[in-house]
């Protein structure tokens, strides 16, 4: 049970956070719980969720790949519910197969055939797990493989970004929520 309280979305009334919740369930077909927690700070949730959006409208990388990176960075740190959020939404709201994003979810960054998409998520664990270890190498590598600075500091802001919702929904046990990808999802490598 979720340390907080979880809002009801018929309290939504806010325009600003009625469109969030709107272009959640595009993503995922329902508001989540995560959402609904968050609402316990309207301000920072409306902060905090508009840079997600831009993270993810604005940048070099694909929407595919940003939940890629979602889904590995969210499983690298044990984070259940967010694995599963971002499975969702590269399954139901990017049309991926079910059977890719259960093995990816199980399997981790063996089941992506993409060398370019597999160079982008290994330095994204990278930067998750050790920061201090990135060098110039890794940086010729993502440019070689067609980011320039922007989609390079995309790429770690995005890291950034799903670690801290990872951090919040394990701290605060919000409850797990989405039906086609268990808990399991998320257990670290």
């Amino acid at each position: 049970m979720a340390l907080l309280k979880l809002h009801e979305q018929s309290s939504i009334s806010d325009p600003e956070i009625l469109g969030i919740s709107e272009w959640v369930t595009e993503m995922e077909g329902k508001v989540p719980n995560h959402f609904l927690l968050e609402l316990n700070f309207p301000e920072f949730m409306k902060a905090k969720l508009g840079a997600t959006k831009v993270l993810w409208e604005s940048g070099e990388l694909s929407p595919e790949t940003i939940q890629h990176i979602g889904i590995l960075v969210s499983r690298a740190n044990g984070c259940a519910y967010c694995t599963g959020a971002f499975c969702t939404i590269l399954g139901h709201g990017l049309n991926a197969s079910e059977a890719y994003v259960q093995e990816l979810a199980a399997e981790g960054i063996s089941a992506v055939g993409e060398v370019k998409i597999k160079v982008m998520l290994d330095f994204a664990l990278k930067v998750n797990d050790e920061p201090r270890s990135i060098d110039q190498a890794d940086i010729d590598a993502l440019k070689a493989s067609g980011l320039t600075d922007k989609g390079v500091l995309q790429l770690v802001h995005l890291v950034s970004d799903f670690a801290s919702y990872n951090r919040l929904n394990l701290a605060l046990k919000t409850d797990y929520d989405y039906e086609n990808f268990g808990p399991q999802a998320g257990q670290s490598d």
